[in-house]
């Protein structure tokens, strides 16, 4: 009988250690997911951004529906629900700024996070109404979308 019971403890235990180590490895990789899925989306922005700064800064012939596809990209992107794209534990100290350069700030309390990436949505928003209204617009516009995106990188992001 102490047979029977030490093999069901010793089973029971071996189930528990394999379902932790099954759910951290489905947790550790729904995280990389996340991360490089926000990673993708960051190079969305910059992709578009470039295009509209490029055009502001005359490297690029402004070009109106150029301008305003680049913009309107960029506003939808903003809109995005990110929440899953953000996970506790996705931060440069926890997963290696070799892999993320989150830094942990966004996650902590107080974090102002939310009301930076509205900034976001608002200067893009912006910058849809205005791309396609000329290069003088377009140059309005620019300069709230590249502060709106310095605000998070300075405050959130390792420096580089």
């Amino acid at each position: 009988m102490k047979h029977g019971i030490r093999l069901f403890v010793g089973l029971a235990a071996a189930g528990i250690v394999a379902t932790h180590a099954i759910s951290q490895e489905n947790t550790d990789k729904a995280i990389q997911a996340a991360v490089k899925a926000r990673q993708s989306q960051m190079t969305l922005y910059a992709f578009n951004i470039g295009l509209l700064g490029s055009m502001a800064k005359g490297e690029v012939e402004y070009d109106a529906e150029a301008a305003t596809a680049a913009a309107t990209n960029l506003a939808s992107l903003s809109k995005l629900d990110q929440s899953r794209l953000w996970p506790q534990g996705s931060d440069s100290e926890t997963l290696g700024s070799d892999t993320t350069e989150a830094l942990p700030a966004i996650w902590e309390e107080g974090s102002d996070i939310g009301d930076k990436a509205m900034a976001l949505i608002s200067a893009a928003d912006d910058m849809q109404a205005a791309a396609g209204d000329g290069l003088d617009a377009l140059r309005g516009a620019i300069g709230p979308v590249g502060k709106s995106c310095g605000g998070c990188h300075e405050d959130f992001r390792l420096d580089d």
